[in-house]
């Protein structure tokens, strides 16, 4: 069962489920395999009492026999007719060999199934719309969705020959089959041989064709096929299905304008990675695939979610890859992503915050010692990848935030039930702030136990004046607050004064309301339905953490473009009149929703 709960613990919406929850769905799975072309779902047919979630393969969802979605590992079908009680509107048929999980309705064994807010298919229609918007890219679409028909000449044909069978079928190549060899000659190659004078109409087309053509399977995502054309040299890839026969060809002026350094394709050399070298050559694609996505005007919250779902991709295959040795324990362990990277939004030169807990095995020695031992290997590791570890301590390696799971519970509780020890309110929001990216039930166990314990109005209003200590820097008529000595005289902290006092908001909203899951936009969402926020102070901190956050993106991204060191610090003069109008009204507004929220939050309270 340990497999699908860490699978589906990592699949939307799946992640929103708590540890309970994740692990009663988990009991219900069946396994189920179909083999490619299988009918799965008959459109019209009786209602379903059951959905699926794809493990591996791929599956066509079909309109009246047209194709108009493609769904991978991770994604769900089946569940509109389960939860409407209605016919499948759409057929569903394995485009290849699929596992897939099975499930009941989940409402009558989950304690919150109001938290799986599914989707509906995709159409093609609402594909090209993420295309354009850069939130998919062609590259990551399969070789056989893009390729264009074969077309064959004879092997014995002249170059005049291979021409017209060329120009007749409207492309720029042909393939050609010489006992068994299967080469190509296309239009560029007509256009170099003439250059050179070496051969003429009558000469034989296969001495300017190449054997063998360079081929990639059907199954190659397009991203790769287009690092296999740089590679090798070549315009034109031949695709191959069943007994490696040509299906098609790719041509480069089809995928050239592709992004090939997207998330997504970067994710698969992540995955694809069998070294910890194999995952560092992978890693050095990130700064270049921030800038990309920045570039082409995808939403900087958009791109703060990509990119995190790599980031968790790079922490997870080091915990695989990164050698456990001598260190070797029997105990389960959970990895913790803490701070902005867990709630998804990481900056480019952000350091990851992490954690490990470990199940409890009664009559072993403690694994404290080992376990520390291997978390510094793989923090290592971690930097090795470009990803800084905490500077400040919140990292696996410290006692703090390595512990067995029954000494996490019973010191997260403890910091809800007496909140005036020692960093009590830090370190309970940093549990607020912690998602798990391995062994997801044992690690949500412990936010989850400390989000059951009876939150007093001693410990929210000590929260919430902790939470509000962030201040905007701002003063009480025009002026920003700068600072006045040391290194950053003249100077404002963007995170520090415009991202970190609403984050706080939203993770006190957390806290209060039982529900540490998502971003902090999602949770001021939350809070606005649960009459926490009004809708007017909702829009206001979701409007000043998007402009702060996108202001200090741009900021990165600069600095990547011109290898200088990357700051979030920055001078109010030095700032255009607009910015700097804009970011003070942004400041004051979160200032007067802070303000608001001291006096009035008792009678919010739900």
């Amino acid at each position: 069962m340990r497999e699908y709960v860490d699978f589906l613990g990592r699949q939307p919406p799946y992640d929103e489920l708590d540890s309970a929850d994740l692990e009663a769905l988990a009991r219900t799975v069946e396994v189920e395999y179909f083999a490619a072309g299988a009918q799965i779902v008959e459109a019209g047919a009786a209602p379903l009492d059951h959905f699926f979630v794809v493990r591996t393969g791929e599956v066509e969802v079909i309109d009246r026999g047209r194709v108009v979605d493609l769904l991978g590992p991770g994604e769900t079908f089946g569940q509109i007719s389960v939860l409407s009680g209605l016919p499948p509107p759409l057929a569903i048929r394995a485009s290849e060999d699929t596992l897939c999980y099975r499930f009941p309705d989940p409402r009558p064994v989950l304690r919150h199934p109001q938290r799986l807010q599914f989707g509906h298919y995709g159409t093609l229609v609402t594909r090209e719309r993420l295309a354009r918007s850069g939130l998919v890219d062609p590259a990551v679409r399969a070789a056989r969705h893009q390729m264009r028909p074969v077309v064959w000449c004879p092997a014995d044909a002249t170059v005049s020959e291979a021409a017209s069978v060329i120009t007749e079928a409207g492309q720029s190549y042909a393939l050609m089959d010489r006992g068994g060899a299967i080469g190509i000659v296309t239009d560029n190659d007509f256009r170099r041989a003439f250059a050179d004078g070496h051969v003429d109409a009558h000469s034989p087309a296969s001495v300017i064709a190449s054997f063998p053509a360079r081929s990639v399977p059907a199954e190659t995502l397009v991203g790769d096929a287009f690092l296999t054309m740089v590679e090798s040299g070549v315009h034109h890839l031949v695709v191959t299905g069943t007994g490696d026969r040509p299906v098609g060809i790719l041509r480069v002026v089809d995928v050239a304008s592709t992004e090939v350094r997207n998330p997504l394709v970067v994710r698969r050399a992540i995955d694809d990675a069998t070294t910890v070298e194999d995952l560092a050559a992978a890693a050095a694609l990130l700064p270049g695939t921030w800038v990309e996505l920045y570039d082409t005007g995808t939403s900087v919250m958009h791109v703060a979610g990509l990119m995190s779902a790599v980031i968790d991709a790079i922490i997870r295959r080091l915990v695989e890859l990164t050698d456990v040795g001598a260190d070797h324990v029997p105990h389960r362990t959970s990895w913790l992503l803490l701070g902005s990277v867990a709630r998804r939004e990481p900056l480019p030169k952000s350091d990851v915050d992490t954690g490990l807990v470990w199940e409890d095995l009664p009559g072993t020695d403690s694994p404290a010692r080992k376990l520390q031992n291997w978390a510094g290997r793989v923090l290592d590791n971690m930097e090795r990848c470009g990803l800084p570890r905490c500077a400040d301590g919140a990292n696996a390696t410290n006692p703090l935030f390595a512990r067995s799971r029954t000494d996490a519970v019973a010191a997260a509780t403890s910091w809800i039930t007496n909140p005036t020890q020692k960093n009590a309110l830090l370190l309970s929001s940093m549990i607020a702030d912690s998602r798990p990216v391995s062994g997801m039930s044992l690690g949500r166990s412990v936010s989850d136990a400390m989000l059951a314990t009876t939150r007093s109005r001693e410990y929210l209003s000590a929260l919430l004046r902790f939470t509000t200590s962030r201040r905007p820097p701002v003063g009480f008529v025009r002026n920003f607050v700068v600072e006045h000595s040391g290194a950053n005289r003249g100077h404002l902290d963007l995170k520090a004064g415009g991202l970190v006092p609403i984050a706080s908001l939203g993770r006190w909203i957390a806290v209060v309301t039982g529900d540490d899951r998502g971003s902090t936009l999602t949770r001021l969402r939350r809070g606005e339905a649960a009459a926490l926020l009004t809708a007017d102070e909702t829009e206001t901190l979701v409007r000043a953490f998007e402009y702060v956050y996108g202001l200090i993106l741009g900021r990165e991204i600069e600095a990547i473009k011109g290898s200088t060191v990357a700051t979030t610090w920055v001078a109010p003069n030095q700032l255009d009149t607009l910015t700097r109008r804009y970011l003070r009204e942004s400041f004051r507004a979160v200032a007067e929703v802070q303000n608001r929220l001291e006096s009035e939050w008792v009678a919010r309270l739900p």
